[in-house]
């Protein structure tokens, strides 16, 4: 069957871009290597505030609109349920302003494309001490989790929209609501740690490397030999790709 991304020619199927092949059942379909994000409900998504507007927040998720926060879909500081006053309306800047960054779950996709996210599981919400790095959509395998708290010592959010956040251990997102941030000072060996794991997950996008938890540990540890700076050189990059690419095709040969 013919799914999205390819077409029929002569009785056969052929690919209409470059990219990942996709088969459920009898279902074929091609995910460009490099596209703009498309929402899916459930998905985990990592975004920057672009605007605040009459009682929601816009918000920058990778794709062709912005996706919309509603201030209704949000738990107030503490974790707080009850229905939204003008007061809360008034206040929507110290909760969020522009250019802070949230995680979040996508709850609809609309018909132009649009999404509306939200934030009422404590586990999302306002996102403090880190490093936010962009990769293709297409990079980040779909898992039941997003938040992983990886060996190494960092926590890591893989959002579906290619948007990937990485936080030290001590820098906890404590389930408040999403809206208290930890501004203590991180000391350097986790900012090493935080540091060389992004430049270890930039390596493996760059060689069309899938991204999930296990990919980025088998990552970090081909490329703890070397120092975080020479990460960034294409010759190292590809070389700790390769030993990933490697350690992965070993266990499933193992399973």
């Amino acid at each position: 069957m013919r799914g999205h991304g390819t077409y029929m020619k002569n009785g056969s199927l052929h690919a209409s871009v470059a990219g990942a092949v996709h088969r459920v059942n009898k279902l074929i379909s091609v995910t460009p290597l490099k596209t703009k994000y498309q929402g899916e409900i459930g998905d985990v998504v990592v975004g920057r505030i672009t605007e605040v507007q009459q009682k929601r927040w816009k918000i920058d998720v990778n794709g062709r609109l912005d996706a919309i926060l509603q201030l209704s879909s949000v738990n107030l500081p503490g974790g707080e349920l009850r229905r939204r006053s003008a007061e809360d309306e008034l206040a929507m800047r110290k909760y969020l302003k522009e250019g802070d960054l949230v995680s979040a779950e996508v709850q609809n996709v609309h018909n132009d494309g649009g999404l509306s996210l939200h934030t009422r599981s404590l586990k999302y919400g306002k996102l403090s001490q880190g490093t936010l790095l962009k990769v293709s959509p297409s990079l980040i395998k779909r898992r039941k989790t997003h938040f992983h708290r990886l060996p190494c010592g960092a926590h890591v959010i893989l959002g579906n929209n290619g948007y990937i956040w990485i936080s030290p251990w001590s820098v906890s997102e404590e389930e408040t609501g999403g809206f208290a941030q930890n501004i203590s000072v991180v000391p350097k060996d986790e900012r090493i740690v935080v540091a060389r794991l992004r430049n270890t997950v930039m390596a493996l996008a760059k060689n069309g490397i899938s991204l999930w938890d296990t990919s980025l540990t088998y990552g970090y540890d081909a490329s703890e030999q070397y120092q975080p700076e020479e990460l960034l050189r294409e010759e190292v990059m590809t070389e700790v790709a390769q030993v990933t690419k490697q350690k992965l095709e070993f266990v499933t040969l193992e399973n």
